[in-house]
């Protein structure tokens, strides 16, 4: 553990009972790391493979934990959900959890800041919509300018209503 918290941003996405799944990722998210930032939970379909549409949110804590204890605790969470991990990463999945951002770290081994940041509409938009200001740590631009530039708007996103109460 570090002394300084670091504000953690994590995309979630599941396609196998997804309501369910969202609903577990946060619940543990909450009992290690506090209060929660969620975004609206948005549905999108599968990519790169034929399957029923995913779930998708971004959910953001700030914690004193590593990044690597974070990343830890991400596949507890995976194990939790039942994931198994298929050779093909274009499959259905109970739950599929990736630390986009970790402060502002720039790390290659860990994928910080993640590819999927300005890669999919569903992991950036809702990013954009909890952590508008945020900056990525490579280009310097925040979340909401990242979003406008790729000409996301809320038309761009199917929300879907998930009660997490």
């Amino acid at each position: 553990m570090s002394d300084a918290a670091a504000d953690v941003y994590i995309s979630a996405g599941s396609n196998i009972a997804p309501a369910d799944n969202l609903r577990l990722a946060c619940r543990d998210l909450a009992k290690r790391y506090g209060r929660l930032k969620r975004s609206a939970v948005y549905r999108s379909p599968s990519v790169g493979f034929d399957g029923d549409d995913f779930l998708n949110m971004v959910i953001g804590f700030s914690t004193t934990e590593s990044p690597e204890q974070v990343l830890e605790y991400l596949e507890v969470i995976h194990r939790n959900a039942g994931r198994v991990r298929l050779a093909n990463p274009y499959s259905p999945r109970t739950l599929d959890l990736d630390m986009l951002l970790y402060g502002d770290r720039v790390a290659a081994a860990l994928k910080l800041p993640h590819g999927d940041i300005d890669k999919y509409d569903f992991v950036l938009g809702p990013l954009a919509e909890i952590a508008p200001q945020q900056r990525h740590p490579v280009s310097g631009e925040t979340m909401v300018a990242m979003w406008k530039a790729a000409g996301g708007s809320d038309e761009s996103l199917q929300r879907v209503a998930l009660d997490f109460d």
